[in-house]
């Protein structure tokens, strides 16, 4: 199996949970806005991470200046999206900022940590095949 498509399968189960604790600690914390603000930062998180799984296990099977291309591309405009639906919701009279960005930061630190975890002792490269085009070459 594809290291991004296993790793989606192992880390977004957890999604809905940790959107339903974030609801729960926002309401509790600051009301009901804040609660569905919070929600709405884990769901962002959960939605960046598919996009990103997604996007990379397609550029592998390609090459590998798509993956590089993909990767850094990827990362500016999913931020430039998260950016976006910040400027788009802020303008909601019950969109908590501060609610969305404590869930937000916690959560994608989370998710880079257990990234790193469920990849640690592998290098990237090495989880990727690339088809050949080399009648020649055994895969």
């Amino acid at each position: 199996m594809e290291p991004e498509r296993e790793l989606i399968r192992r880390i977004l189960p957890f999604a809905l949970p940790v959107a339903v604790v974030a609801f729960a600690l926002g309401t509790m914390l600051d009301g009901q806005d804040a609660g569905w603000s919070a929600s709405i930062a884990i769901a962002v998180v959960a939605l960046n991470f598919l996009v990103h799984g997604w996007s990379l296990g397609w550029a592998a099977r390609i090459s590998p200046v798509v993956v590089y291309g993909v990767g850094l591309g990827g990362f500016v405009v999913r931020l430039g999206v998260i950016a976006l639906v910040i400027a788009v919701l802020d303008q909601q009279s019950w969109f908590s900022l501060p609610a969305f960005l404590i869930a937000l930061v916690p959560a994608t630190i989370v998710l880079l940590g257990v990234e790193m975890k469920l990849l640690s002792g592998h290098l990237q490269a090495d989880l990727w095949t690339f088809p050949s085009n080399d009648p020649g070459v055994r895969r």
